[in-house]
This record gives structure tokens, C-alpha cells and sequence, in this order.
């Protein structure tokens, strides 16, 4: 049988457990007379009507009680205005404290539908009535007992009356006051009724809210939770034994067991492993994982847990410095532990050489955490800093360049941050010029590049000039196309600094020790798409349209920085390799967002607001093939005209621009 989790009905649904009802008395809609709750209390009373017609019901015996309650005159504010006990109040008990394992079942076509309940209330006979009848009792003997008093009494003599004034209450006092009986009750008297309305079981309305207890989406993301596989199930029903955990010797802090290691899942055998080692290649961490792991999954895991720095993996700091710890040194909190060490791996990520000095003062932190830090990562040189432990992984890098891509994008974003914390210098920014002896094969200056790209375009001069020739064949086109001069290749060049090495191809780049081995500028509008084959691109631009046009008939209204959101979480779940990869541009972007169909809606926001640009640009679906198409495109007009608009010109304008009057759930569905 499937099960199926309602959410309509959520923290709404209450069970209400009636006593066992008298021949009198029926639960049927007619009984109902009127109902209200206090719902902080979770309190409700209900009035119900007794059947004064049935042979079992003492006519006398009602009679009785209701003379005794109100007495011989009848107004407005009697208790029974028939003069007859016709009808009964019931009251609610919570029935159990904790309810959150209790839920509605629905069972419909092999279906089970489950809505948690927020509350069970007992409904028990309330006798308020009695206390009335009581009250009127004393107030006819107290009238009897003072007879007719005269009016020519004496007034009372003047007394001398002394004022005290009461002592400051302590907070002993008060906190006893306050836990007493009878602040408690003045408390819940204090909280006023809500009148509520009663629908019958067969009304229409009933009918409508109980289509409520099934589940509205059965493909719908939010039942994911109850998709388990059987051994997750089977886990579930029979945990492992606590008693045999215990059983079990403990090791030591610092020693790590391999075969207990590999029962752990593969998220927290990385996790682990990182967190002890701290610097790995991706090979090493392969090998220590056994044969048989899936490269990808580990890909997938590593990046929760690590940065790529030089090709290596490096543990991030908020795995070793978790939430709510602090520095043994110097007692810092763990945010500010991570922003240090963050900037220590940035600035390997720079250079392969960092001067200790240059961090503590950068920092503002103690040396010993400091020097922590670049143990982790690095070894000291006398007379020279602190080298990077590991040599750098070409091989890793030229793999999984998809990889080297989107570390390259989290430390630019990285940077970002520490520039705003820190006020980082371009001295900071800029990696410095590696001295003769310390140059290594693999870290290439930018002249050598330039010189490196102009022979691979000489080398490879003749199979261009072949894929040339070949495409203007293919062309097959009517004018004569201008014949290319060779002579005029030229290999574009920027000025060569010695102080920022610069990247003239995206091949040679994987070369580069800077930036994990990839150089490429934020603000460029060159992206990689232009380098691809054409029938690439086309595949390209067919996978962003998809997903652009599946997001967009989901989310209907989107900003520009929630789209780059939902597509880097998007390129996340991709596959390593996947030609998404490739680069994607903010103007590629919005170009197939206008492509499938929406529009952008100049919305007039403040111009004293802190939104960034991309905050700013709205864009929605203008045409989704539903039938709210012509009220969505309205409510979009209205919002290109004023940013926020009350509730009641909407409704107005859409009732004016589409020729119906809408209700409140039309309206409230076309806004969300």
C-alpha cells in the first residue's frame, strides 16, 4: 500500500472524542447550536442541542433545572429560554500532551493518506448551570434575610482609615504568584473566545475540506521523505543494539581504524579522512577508500568537506573548527578561526610560498594559531616561508577540469569575502614574483606562454587551415566569401606584468600553479562557449533552454541572482564532464530566458534600496498555457507601475481587466 503524507491540513486538524452520548442526545449536524475555542489554551466548548421529544427525555426533571437556573422571568440573558433543559455544553481536556505521533488516515483506492494531527481534545458534560442555580439560590435568601430596610437610617459615622503602602514584591514572590493556581486561571480566563461556525458532514463546505486529508501532489518533492530503499526501512524497524556498540573496545582519540573505517558510509569515510590527514591528492584518497568506490561519489563527497588548492584536496576550516568551539591558544571563536585559515589557503592558492608574518598581520591573530594553520598545509623553508606540502597534481587537473572550474568560481567568491573583512591590498592580491631557485617546472612566467601559444598556432597552422577550407565547402553559399590572408593571424596580446602572470590559452593554463590551475576573469564576456564546436554549442544552448523553461513553469517569477542560484545547484547534481561545464555567461543566460518565453518586468523598486543589480532584474513567465495566463500577465503590469500594492487593487484591477470577479482562493492563487 502506498502512503502519502498530507500537508493541507497541517497543524489545523484536531480529533475530537465525544462520551458515549445518552438516547436523548444525537451528534448529528442538527445538534450544533455553537462552538468556540481559545486556541492557545487548545480549549473548545460546544453547545448541543438535547431531543426534548424523545420518549426516554424526563420533562419534569428539565423543567426542574431550568426553573432552578433561571429562575421564575425569562430575558436575554437566560441560561434556557424555552423554560426546558434543551440543550448541554461540553468542554475540552487536552487527552495527551505530546500528539505528534498520531495521525488521520484516509484510505482510498489502495492509497493511504496520512494528515498529523495538532491536537486531541476530550469533550466532557460542563454543570456551569449548577453554579448558576446556586448563585441564584443565595441571592434569593440573602433578599428574604434583609427585608425592607429603611430609608430614614442614620449614616454611618466618619472613621479614620490609615493608607500603608505594600512592600516592593521580590522575585521570589513574584515567581511563586506567578506559578500560583490562581494567576494560572486569571491567565486562561484573560484569553477571549473565537466563535467559530459549524458545517454539517453532508454541507458542501464539509465536502470541501475534507478533500484536504489526501495528499495534493503525489510526484511532488515534499513526499521524498517517505521514499525509503528496504535496507534503510529495515534499519528503521530494527536499529542497531546499543549494548553491542558498547561492547565494542574503545580505540584512541588519534587512531584511526581502517576496517571500522570502511562500515561508515562514504560521505563520513571522506569526512574523516580529510579531517585526519588535512592535505591529500585525490589519488591517495582513492586508494585509502579500496577498490571497487565510484570516482564520481567521491568527487560528489570530497567537495562537501574540501577545497582544491594546487590540485590537492584541502579539509575546510569549518570541519575543523566547527560551530560553537574555540581556539585552545587564544580562546577566538571558530568564525573567526575559519576566516584565518580561509585566507591561508587562498593565498596558497596564489603562490606556493607564504610568509607567516604577512598572515599574523593580515589576521590580527595570535602566532600559535597561525602557525597552526599553515602546519596543516604547509612546511617551513629557513630563509624562505612556508611551501606548500604537496607537489602540484597536473594530472588531476587536466581530468576534471569541470571540477577545477567551479573551485575556481567558490574561491573568487571567497575572496571576495575576505577582501571586505581583511581590506586586502593589491600587494595582498597580487601573487609576487617567484625567485630563480625556486622555480619549478610547472609554474610557467606569462612571456614563456605568449612564446608557447604562437608555436602550438604555427604547429597546428596546417590542420586549421584544412578545417578551414573544408567548412567553407560545406557553406555551400551564393556569395563569394573574401578569402582569408593567413598572414594576418595574430595571437592577441596584453601587457606582460611581472608582477601578475597572465593566461593566453585555456589548454596551457592547466599548467599554471595560479587559481588551481585555471586563470579567467569575472568580468570577461569571452567565456569558453565561443571555442566550441558548433554542434556543442547548439547542445549547449538546448540543455540551458531545458532547464531555464523547467525552473521558470516551477517558479513562474524569478530575480537574476536567484536563477544563477537555482543553475549552480543545478550544475551541482550534474555529472563530472557534463558540457554545461563548458561556461556559462550571465548574458547567455538571460538570452534564453527571454528565448522560452518570459519577459523581464521592470519593477520600480526604491532607489535608496541595498539589492544588488542582479536583485533587481525580474523575470517571469508571461505565457505558462494554463488558465490564469491573462490574470498573471494583469497582475505583472500592475507590479512594472509600483513595486507594492495592496491586496484589494489587485483584486479590483484583474476583476476590471478580465471581465469576472474573481474569489479569494483565485486570487490568492494567481499571487503565489
Amino acid at each position: 500500500i502506498d502512503v502519502f503524507l498530507a500537508r493541507s491540513l497541517l497543524e489545523k486538524l484536531y480529533l475530537f472524542q465525544y462520551p458515549i452520548r445518552p438516547a436523548s442526545m444525537t451528534y448529528d449536524d442538527v445538534t450544533h447550536l455553537s462552538a468556540k475555542i481559545k486556541p492557545k489554551q487548545q480549549k473548545v466548548e460546544l453547545e448541543m442541542a438535547i431531543d426534548t421529544l424523545n420518549p426516554n427525555y424526563c420533562r419534569s426533571k428539565g423543567e426542574q433545572i431550568a426553573l432552578n437556573v433561571d429562575g421564575t422571568c425569562t430575558d436575554e440573558t437566560s441560561t434556557y429560554s424555552s423554560k426546558l433543559m434543551d440543550k448541554q455544553t461540553f468542554c475540552s481536556s487536552q487527552a495527551a500532551s505530546n500528539v505528534s505521533r498520531y495521525a488521520a488516515a484516509v484510505y482510498k483506492k489502495g492509497e493511504l493518506h496520512l494528515t498529523p494531527l495538532h491536537g486531541i481534545l476530550q469533550l466532557r458534560p460542563s454543570f456551569t448551570y449548577l453554579d448558576k442555580a446556586d448563585a441564584k439560590h443565595r441571592e434569593r435568601e440573602a433578599a428574604n434575610e434583609g427585608g425592607d430596610s429603611s430609608q430614614d437610617e442614620a449614616e454611618d459615622d466618619v472613621k479614620q482609615i490609615t493608607v500603608r503602602f505594600s512592600r516592593p514584591e521580590t522575585e521570589q514572590a513574584r515567581q511563586r504568584r506567578v506559578q500560583s493556581y490562581e494567576f494560572l486561571q486569571k491567565r486562561q480566563a484573560e484569553e477571549h473566545w473565537v466563535h467559530l461556525h459549524y458545517y454539517g458532514f453532508k454541507d458542501s463546505r464539509s465536502e470541501h475540506e475534507r478533500q484536504y486529508l489526501f495528499s495534493q501532489g503525489h510526484g511532488l518533492a515534499e513526499n521524498t521523505e517517505l521514499i525509503k530503499s528496504p535496507s534503510e526501512y529495515l534499519m528503521m524497524l530494527m536499529p542497531p543494539s546499543v549494548e553491542e556498540e558498547n561492547d565494542k573496545p574503545m580505540a584512541p582519540s588519534n587512531v584511526l581504524s581502517m576496517a571500522q573505517l570502511r562500515t561508515l558510509p562514504l560521505a563520513d569515510q571522506i569526512k574523516i579522512l580529510m579531517k585526519n590527514v588535512k592535505v591529500m591528492p585525490f589519488a591517495n584518497l582513492m586508494s585509502l577508500l579500496g577498490s571497487g568506490t565510484d570516482s564520481t561519489a567521491v568527487l560528489r563527497c570530497i567537495q562537501q568537506v574540501a577545497m582544491l588548492v594546487q590540485g590537492n584536496w584541502v579539509v575546510k576550516s569549518d570541519v575543523l573548527y566547527p560551530k560553537d568551539t574555540s581556539s585552545p591558544h587564544s580562546g577566538v571563536p571558530a568564525e573567526v578561526l575559519c576566516r584565518g585559515r580561509d585566507f591561508v589557503m587562498w593565498k596558497f592558492t596564489q603562490d606556493r610560498w607564504v610568509v607567516r608574518k604577512e598572515v599574523a598581520a593580515v589576521t590580527k591573530l595570535c602566532p600559535e594559531d597561525v602557525k597552526d594553520f599553515l602546519e596543516h598545509m604547509s612546511v617551513a623553508r629557513i630563509n624562505k616561508g612556508w611551501e606548500f606540502m604537496l607537489p602540484y597534481d597536473e594530472d588531476f587537473v587536466k581530468k576534471h577540469p569541470d571540477i577545477v572550474q567551479r573551485q575556481h568560481m567558490l574561491w573568487m567568491g571567497i575572496q571576495a569575502k575576505l577582501e571586505k573583512v581583511y581590506n586586502l591590498l593589491k600587494e595582498h592580491l597580487t601573487p609576487k614574483k617567484q625567485e630563480a631557485q625556486s622555480a619549478h617546472p610547472l609554474l610557467v612566467s606569462g612571456e614563456q606562454r605568449v612564446n608557447m601559444a604562437k608555436a602550438k598556432v604555427k604547429q597546428n597552422y596546417g590542420q586549421l587551415e584544412k578545417e578551414f577550407q573544408k567548412q567553407k565547402v560545406e557553406m555551400k553559399s551564393n556569395d563569394t566569401s573574401a578569402k582569408m590572408d593567413v598572414s594576418n593571424i595574430c595571437i592577441k596580446e596584453e601587457p606582460v606584468s611581472d608582477e601578475e602572470p597572465m593566461d593566453t590559452s585555456a589548454y596551457e593554463g592547466m599548467n599554471n600553479g595560479i587559481v588551481n590551475g585555471l586563470h579567467a576573469e569575472e568580468d570577461s564576456t569571452d567565456s569558453l562557449n565561443g571555442h566550441l564546436p558548433g554542434g556543442c554549442i547548439d547542445r549547449v544552448a538546448q540543455e540551458l533552454k531545458a532547464f531555464v523553461s523547467s525552473t521558470f513553469k516551477k517558479q513562474f517569477v524569478l530575480t537574476l541572482s536567484e536563477l544563477k542560484r537555482l543553475f549552480n545547484l543545478h550544475l551541482a547534481s550534474l555529472p563530472p564532464g557534463h558540457m554545461l561545464f563548458s561556461g556559462i555567461s550571465d548574458k547567455m543566460l538571460q538570452d534564453t530566458v527571454l528565448d522560452t518565453g518570459c519577459k523581464q518586468i521592470l519593477v520600480p523598486f526604491p532607489p535608496q534600496t541595498a539589492a544588488s543589480p542582479d536583485e533587481l532584474k525580474v523575470y517571469a513567465l508571461w505565457e505558462a498555457g494554463d488558465t490564469y495566463d491573462q490574470h498573471r500577465q494583469v497582475l505583472l503590469e500592475i507590479f512594472s507601475k509600483n513595486y507594492r500594492v495592496r491586496r484589494n487593487v489587485i483584486q479590483n484591477q484583474l476583476s476590471q481587466e478580465c471581465g469576472e470577479d474573481l474569489n479569494k482562493q483565485e486570487v490568492d492563487r494567481v499571487l503565489k
